[in-house]
């Protein structure tokens, strides 16, 4: 996960990159260090150093990782001729590379060549089956096709290898969500918040997640989540406060009001209540009475 302090680095530098002030290698190392998704601007700015003579020799051995990133981001931004020459210069440096050979692939899964693209791949898997890039690329490419169900597959098998990948058990969980498999989906979730408990975005997924499920004990523990991942954004989550707010409607609906919920309940629905008001009237004073009807009819107006 990216740090605050990365992130701001990388802010500075784009800007400073983007604005001629130079820079351009060193905010190419951070992207690719960091592993971000800047295709765009990998595409610009290392072009322009592989378009220079004089700045592509300077990097020595390093001009070879830059054509690859490039390449990569114009299969991204589907630059299909840049990334072909990209990689024609390295087939030349590097023959039978295997490096190379999964750019190959690449690129014939970019042109949406399905059967060829999976005919490389299953060759690279021969030499090296526990290969962590190439797994992920038949996944993913099965998700492309629209074979969800293969794709569950692959990612399931991807996962007894490689458990530790959260990249890997978020898609997987938002396939599930999007096949309507709440339980599988749920436990995805639960492993992403195992790995990183102070990540908010996966205690809201994994509270939609009871929420849709239903049922007291869900919807009572989606409340719990909802709650944490308020507090874990500083109380600035507009879904999570809008979460606790539902939540709260569906516990009195499925209780009937037999189990009444606790003093520090009540004043967490009030604070979400209050705290949904203060946001609406900063941000969108237009919406406010629509917010304000909502919350009445929830019988959760502050």
């Amino acid at each position: 996960m990216v740090s605050k302090t990365e992130e701001a680095r990388v802010a500075v530098l784009e800007n400073q990159v983007d604005n001629g002030g130079g820079g351009a290698w060193e905010y190419l190392c951070l992207v690719r260090k960091l592993k971000l998704r800047r295709s765009d601007k990998v595409l610009k700015h290392g072009l322009s150093i592989l378009n220079d003579p004089g700045k592509r020799s300077s990097l020595g051995p390093e001009e070879w990782t830059l054509y690859e990133q490039v390449a990569i981001a114009a299969m991204d931004c589907q630059c299909l001729d840049v990334a072909k020459d990209c990689i024609k210069v390295l087939q030349k440096r590097f023959p039978g590379s295997k490096r190379v050979g999964k750019l190959e692939a690449m690129i014939l899964e970019a042109k949406g060549s399905w059967a060829e693209a999976e005919k490389a791949y299953s060759s690279l898997l021969e030499d090296n089956p526990l290969d962590q890039v190439i797994l992920k690329r038949t996944a993913t490419m099965a998700k492309a096709q629209g074979n969800l169900s293969r794709a569950i597959e692959l990612l399931n098998k991807y996962l007894e290898i490689y458990m530790a990948d959260q990249d890997a058990w978020r898609e997987l969980g938002e396939i599930y969500v999007s096949l309507q498999m709440y339980k599988q989906a749920a436990f995805c979730y639960e492993e992403l918040i195992l790995s990183q408990p102070t990540n908010p975005l996966y205690h809201l997924a994994y509270a939609d997640v009871l929420y849709t499920l239903g049922g007291l004990e869900n919807v009572q523990s989606a409340k719990k989540y909802y709650a944490s991942a308020t507090d874990l954004t500083g109380g600035k989550n507009t879904r999570a406060l809008f979460g606790i707010c539902l939540c709260t409607h569906a516990i009195g609906q499925l209780t009937k009001g037999r189990n009444k919920e606790d003093k520090d309940s009540s004043e967490l629905q009030s604070l979400a209540a209050t705290a949904l008001e203060k946001d609406y009237k900063r941000i969108a004073p237009a919406k406010l009475s629509s917010l304000t009807s909502t919350l009445k009819s929830l019988n959760l107006s502050s």
